[in-house]
């Protein structure tokens, strides 16, 4: 991982170049569905926070609060359409992220997995990580472009892609847990976990084939929550906070 000083001299960050995978579900707030003006707001604030300390930052959200492929397919619609319709989803929230961070002043640029002119470009490595020298924020919509992967591979996949220092999920708990927090007030929280040890102790963290891209490239998981202001310049800086399994 890259250590760097920012262009403000008191901040000392540990990460240069983070994937910040974000739920659509996180953007629902107290709605219950669709997108929260407010939550929306204090997330691109959060992220404002770090590119201010010199971070360079990638963006992948899901598209829950929106629809899910597998949403469709419990209904009895076919599981390719299911998919591309929850990758619309995203490039729905996408936008919603770069309009958000575009009003704070910062420039974003929009990537997908699916190109759909003229609202995104189409995804590649080498665009990626050029918008990300030259100080963009770059948000990567529609998963792979591809049905039968989820957002959670996807961010696995873009953030090897672009060569990032970590992957940081943005969630409404403050790690991993042995139990569902939220439910079980007995539940016990890790630190930090290998990869080996989270598939050994069947630890929910990503899909199976997002967490076998990230154990076999050497790719950082931290598991943080999202919710709670400062949290995610806190972990920039190199703060013990949530959990993280690599």
């Amino acid at each position: 991982m890259n250590k760097v000083q920012s262009s403000k001299p008191e901040i000392m960050i540990k990460f240069k170049r983070i994937l910040l995978k974000l739920s659509g579900e996180a953007l629902e707030g107290n709605q219950g569905y669709g997108i929260d003006p407010l939550r929306l707001a204090d997330y691109a604030q959060e992220i404002r926070s770090v590119v201010n300390a010199g971070v360079q930052v990638a963006i992948v959200i899901g598209g829950g609060n929106i629809f899910r492929g597998l949403q469709g397919t419990s209904e009895g619609m076919d599981r390719v359409q299911g998919d591309y319709m929850g990758m619309m989803a995203t490039v729905i929230n996408s936008m919603a992220i770069q309009a958000a961070l575009e009003k704070l002043g910062l420039e974003v640029k929009l990537l997908s997995g699916l190109a759909i002119d003229p609202i995104c470009e189409a995804m590649s490595r080498r665009k990626a990580i050029s918008y990300l020298n030259h100080g963009h924020v770059v948000v990567i919509a529609a998963g792979t472009g591809n049905p039968y992967f989820t957002t959670d591979s996807a961010s696995a996949l873009r953030a090897i892609e672009i060569q990032a220092d970590a992957i940081l999920k943005g969630t409404r708990v403050d790690g991993v847990y042995n139990a569902d927090p939220e439910k079980d007030p007995a539940a016990v929280k890790f630190n930090t976990l290998s990869f080996d040890e989270a598939y050994e102790k069947g630890l929910k963290i990503m899909d199976l084939t997002a967490f076998t891209l990230c154990r076999e490239n050497k790719m950082p998981i931290i598991v943080f929550n999202m919710n709670r202001e400062g949290n995610l310049l806190k972990i920039i800086r190199g703060e013990s906070l949530g959990t993280v399994v690599s």
